[in-house]
């Protein structure tokens, strides 16, 4: 008897936002004169064409990111769910995700009508002056009782949160995570921010009127954060990301650090599909502009396909396996998948610089390595 099928995630991108904020280098486009519903069919057609692709297999999580999803109509969201169902099924239990914005708190019960589980809310501060720095629409106490509701509709709940912001000190951002883990939350995403070439942000910090924290305040907040979460029982389990137990990880995440197959649709969306001896790992992007994305959707055209070679499926499977705290990368198993091992110079001297560590067959980041993860795969990548 031949294998199951393995498991697919689906990431559905919808990229439109109120206000693009300054940090941002996702797809994203200004919500004004979008049309929706165009966007909608496209993705539901983008379906129709991904399923013709990947046989049947059972969708073990559907996510909606962008952008702001959360300014989807509850009823485009259950078309998006129903037409998955239909195509592929759902696997028991599988985690129904969603990016929320604090502003659309309203929308929270349809959406959890429509079928979505987890809700993930993109607070990003607990403090008003930096949230206006951040381009937000909210504020803080919006947050806050947004995050209650949230908690009222949904079964899991997860904040997103920004450190190491410009002005920001330690002690202000252990007062911001204080007040988030007096939520009762089960998970939270932790982000140091990141200064990312061709955002408001990085022509800011070229003229110099943004500057951000200096590295060793933001080391400070990082050990900060680790030591926080810690003692509040939601340890880290991937870089930026913390939960109560191994039953409230992001199962949809987890998809892309274990280098797992999940299909995207909607505008740039990215694919992954296959894991087969030796490399041969098929690779997707959709078209970025909406209107390209709409007008390609029918045909079939919206989606660009590639086949990655083994050595660079190795270098993502050394870049996303790497992030995960406790299990680490599995060289024997990249070996197997991709005929790859790692660079044994660079090995050497990741070990040596204490950025990583062995465990039989994986490599695992060490606590202080964590922070020089990327450094890591560079130098680990065949």
């Amino acid at each position: 008897m031949s294998p199951a099928p393995a498991a697919l995630g689906l990431y559905v991108h919808w990229p439109y936002c109120a206000r693009i904020c300054p940090y941002c280098d996702f797809n994203v486009y200004k919500a004004a004169n979008a049309d929706a519903d165009a966007l909608t069919a496209a993705i539901l057609a983008d379906l129709d064409h991904w399923r013709a692709r990947t046989g049947p297999r059972a969708l073990a999580s559907v996510h909606f990111g962008g952008g702001t999803p959360s300014l989807m109509n509850p009823s485009q969201v259950a078309a998006v769910l129903d037409r998955a169902e239909t195509l592929w099924g759902l696997a028991p239990g599988a985690e129904i995700g969603l990016e929320a914005n604090p502003k659309e708190a309203p929308a929270f019960a349809g959406l959890a009508q429509a079928g979505i589980n987890r809700l993930s809310l993109g607070v990003q501060a607990l403090d008003d002056a930096s949230l206006a720095r951040l381009g937000r629409d909210h504020d803080a106490a919006m947050a806050l009782k947004a995050a209650e509701a949230a908690q009222r509709q949904f079964a899991r709940v997860s904040i997103d949160l920004i450190y190491a912001r410009e002005g920001q000190s330690p002690d202000g951002w252990a007062r911001e995570l204080g007040r988030a883990l007096d939520l009762g939350l089960d998970h939270l995403s932790l982000y140091q921010l990141t200064i990312e070439p061709g955002t408001a942000f990085a022509r800011q910090a070229e003229r110099g009127s943004l500057i951000p924290p200096p590295d060793d305040a933001a080391a400070d907040m990082y050990l900060l954060t680790q030591g926080m979460t810690e003692a509040a029982g939601l340890p880290a389990y991937e870089i930026s990301n913390h939960a109560r137990s191994a039953a409230h990880h992001s199962v949809h995440n987890r998809l892309y650090w274990e280098g797992a197959n999940w299909i995207g649709v909607g505008p740039g969306a990215h694919s992954r599909l296959g894991a087969h001896a030796r490399g041969g790992r098929v690779a997707a992007e959709a078209a970025r502009r909406p209107a390209d994305y709409i007008a390609g959707a029918a045909s079939g055209a919206a989606q660009s396909l590639e086949t990655l070679d083994a050595r660079a499926e190795a270098i993502e499977r050394v870049l996303m396996g790497l992030r995960l705290v406790e299990e680490g990368l599995d060289t024997d198993r990249l070996a197997a998948l991709t005929g790859h091992g790692v660079d044994e110079d660079g090995l050497t001297r990741a070990l040596a610089r204490g950025h990583v560590r062995r465990e039989g067959s994986r490599l695992v980041l060490t606590r202080s390595g964590r922070a020089f993860a990327d450094s890591a795969a560079a130098l680990l990548a065949p």
